[in-house]
């Protein structure tokens, strides 16, 4: 799930995830020799190759998803280095997680410039702050609170506020955004009505104002700091003490700064600090992908780049080597209806790969039958050995994947669901790791698999997963990924188990958890970054996406770029699906998404909400209203599909559903796709029960569309005109 390795020729062998996990580097393995700056440059397209040689001024790369952004900066460095340009001492490259950082210092490694920094925001300025407190502010530095919940928690009961734990977390959110906007409890009511935060678990800006009030007298009583603390500390120091900063400015003084669309008010002030009057700065990032708004991030840095740091450069890149060029093409779409500076200033992605599938837009009568109806499309998938850990399911909220979850559980497929706490951070697996630390003490085993097993199983794994979801699934796939790690370092020669326990320690350092063996279930916002070969993306319809509280033109506009953040993860399948109704037997008033215009046709009068009306003069597909059996009315959309009751008889014998089906099945393999890419089951029902005699009459089918009419029209009404001259001769 390499975010964005491009896959193009290059004399010099791309860096791969598997040729820099932690488990493929320890630490007495020789450093490799540099790259030189030919082999350098030979890995890189012409944008690519323009970033790489860039210096002397302020950069900004406005890199589109899957374009090979991490390729461009980390060989940008490694060819500063190699031709004398840059000193890898004096350099700081600055990532927004963990595990980026430890991605670009692993790359790095592989092009010979191992010395040169790559760390967060706040890594980097905690470190900072650690050497520099006990001389400015004297004594040690105060200890980092694990989490404001505990301190939030005690901030609303010295106020003497009743808040759950849901209404706790919505204020750590808020809290944290005042912060990295650099608000204090006097400033933040205005700031919040001018920003138009709505609301906050029931509570006004003014009771806010007084939490964080009182959140800042609990942090001073226990003698702590939070995360944005080590950030404002880090200004205020910098600021204050010109000694300081020139010792900072001496040691750091080539900055490249990656996701540069989702930096804050707060990380923005302290990279300007860190700069001082240098100008050395490369910025990397895509405004398309701003989804973090809410948090205090602003694209407008990135977007006014060339205002703030005059004479600056601007490259490009906008060939994307992740996806097919179907999928390409969808995601241009979605961005071709976005309005404002998204639109203004947006990347159109060119596809490099060959054709694949093209996406299919799937409708479900309610939000059961979706769940079941992707869970049914990933068994398919299995069973015709693509590996579950291939797969994605994206959602808007975390509400969706309960669905999904029981619907794979009861197709025995396993799953992993992300967006929660971070893999090394879970409360199972910091306990599994202190039992096998201790079990090296008193088991010299040559075998780590077999006392991996022994131990975790004390903690919760069993052989089989547990047939419940939720919670306890949880758990368990926590543990049996610490399994499979165990079965793979146990594979080397001559493992024990303290190789197993070193290499945990490294991963976590590093924050690279090991692969579930499972589907990825995760909102749209815990996949920014990642890529999966299959992609499901569920829930498209209006008031999930965009989300109904997404009321002003920039937060839709939001909404739109958090779908397009869901279409580009895919690599080679993508559905993309709604459901009429939240349960069975309610009224489908669901309308696909508004972002799906120009994707898919509606049928003719209707309009998208929040869209203008649009003519195409092509027909539209058509739903039918009465059944054709017995003249009553048709309710779901499965029945205005194909025309008739679900109950009442089909008017289509099995004969000609055979045939379609063994035509689908011989397209799929031709094309090399699964059969659901070519027609659906609802389709093919739908085609069958129709029987349309022309091309026009096969468009009105809904799910065929233009695209589907041209490729696949011919075949589809050979074989119903060869069905009907049979019936006929039948009947002679």
């Amino acid at each position: 799930m390499n975010d964005d390795a491009p896959q193009q020729p290059a004399t010099m062998k791309p860096t791969t995830m598997a040729q820099t996990s932690p488990q493929q580097t320890t630490p007495q393995e020789a450093p490799r020799p540099p790259a030189t700056a030919e082999e350098i440059l030979a890995a890189l397209d012409p944008e690519q190759r323009e970033v790489a040689t860039t210096f002397g001024g302020p950069l900004c790369v406005l890199a589109g998803a899957g374009t090979g952004k991490t390729r461009a900066i980390t060989h940008r460095i490694a060819y500063g280095v190699a031709t004398g340009q840059l000193n890898p001492r004096h350099v700081l490259a600055v990532t927004f997680t963990a595990k980026a950082a430890a991605e670009m210092r692993s790359r790095l490694r592989d092009l010979g410039v191992p010395a040169v920094q790559a760390r967060t925001f706040h890594a980097a300025a905690l470190r900072q702050l650690r050497h520099f407190w006990p001389r400015v502010v004297g004594g040690p530095m105060p200890e980092i609170m694990p989490s404001k919940f505990a301190g939030v928690a005690e901030a609303c009961q010295r106020l003497h506020m009743s808040v759950d734990r849901a209404a706790l977390r919505d204020i750590v959110s808020e809290i944290e955004w005042s912060r990295v906007s650099m608000l204090t409890p006097e400033t933040y009511p205005q700031a919040a009505e001018a920003a138009r935060r709505p609301g906050v678990a029931g509570f006004d800006s003014r009771s806010i104002s007084r939490i964080l009030t009182s959140y800042e007298e609990v942090k001073r009583s226990r003698s702590l700091i939070d995360f944005e603390d080590v950030l404002l500390h880090m200004v205020g120091i910098l600021t204050e003490r010109p000694d300081v900063a020139r010792e900072v400015r001496g040691q750091y003084r080539h900055f490249v700064v990656d996701e540069y669309q989702d930096v804050s008010t707060l990380q923005h002030a302290l990279l300007r600090l860190w700069l001082g009057e240098g100008s050395d700065l490369c910025v990397v990032g895509d405004a398309a992908q701003t989804i973090y708004t809410f948090a205090g991030a602003r694209a407008s840095f990135l977007l006014d780049f060339s205002r703030e740091f005059r004479g600056a450069r601007s490259i490009r890149l906008e060939r994307n080597y992740r996806s097919t060029p179907q999928i390409v093409k969808m995601a241009n779409t979605v961005l071709d209806g976005a309005n404002g500076r998204t639109k203004a200033q947006r990347l159109t992605l060119v596809a490099q790969r060959p054709d694949g599938p093209p996406p299919v837009v799937e409708t479900y009568a309610d939000d059961p039958a979706e769940a079941e109806g992707v869970a049914e499309r990933i068994a398919g998938l299995v069973a015709d050995g693509r590996p579950a850990a291939d797969i994605a399911v994206l959602f808007r909220t975390n509400s969706q994947s309960e669905a999904v979850e029981q619907a794979l559980t009861g197709r025995g497929i396993g799953y992993l669901v992300r967006g929660g706490d971070r893999f090394f951070d879970r409360q199972e697996v910091r306990r599994a790791m202190v039992a096998l630390r201790a079990a090296t003490k008193v088991d010299g085993s040559d075998d780590p698999a077999r006392v991996a097993r022994d131990v975790l199983g004390q903690h919760g794994w069993s052989p089989n997963p547990p047939e419940t979801t939720g919670a306890v699934r949880d758990r368990w796939d926590s543990l049996n990924a610490l399994v499979n790690l165990a079965d793979t370092v146990a594979a080397r020669p001559g493992a024990t188990l303290a190789d197993l326990v070193r290499e945990l320690e490294e991963r976590a350092e590093a924050q690279n958890a090991p692969v579930v063996d499972g589907v990825t279930l995760a909102s749209i916002h815990a996949a920014k970054g990642l890529e999966w070969p299959v992609v499901f993306v569920i829930g498209a319809s209006e008031g999930l996406l965009p989300i109904s509280m997404a009321k002003t033109n920039a937060e839709v506009e939001e909404e739109r770029r958090l779908f397009y953040v869901a279409l580009t993860r895919a690599r080679d399948l993508l559905t993309v699906s709604w459901s009429a109704a939240r349960t069975p037997g309610a009224r489908g008033s669901r309308k696909p998404t508004r972002f799906l215009d120009g994707v898919i046709e509606r049928p003719e009068g209707s309009s998208s909400p929040g869209a203008s009306r649009r003519r195409t003069g092509r027909r539209s597909a058509t739903m039918h209203q009465e059944c054709r059996v017995c003249g009553g009315g048709l309710t779901t959309p499965h029945e205005e599909r194909i025309g008739r009751h679900e109950t009442c008889p089909p008017t289509h014998s099995e004969e000609v559903m055979d045939a379609l089906r063994a035509w689908r099945r011989e397209t799929a393999a031709a094309n090399g796709a699964p059969a659901y890419t070519v027609f659906t089951d609802a389709t093919l029902e739908a085609i069958a029960e129709r029987d349309p005699h022309g091309r026009q009459a096969l468009l009105a089918v809904p799910g065929v569309g233009p695209a589907k009419l041209e490729a696949f029209a011919d075949a589809v009404l050979e074989i119903l005109a060869a069905h009907r001259s049979d019936e006929t001769a039948g009947q002679k």
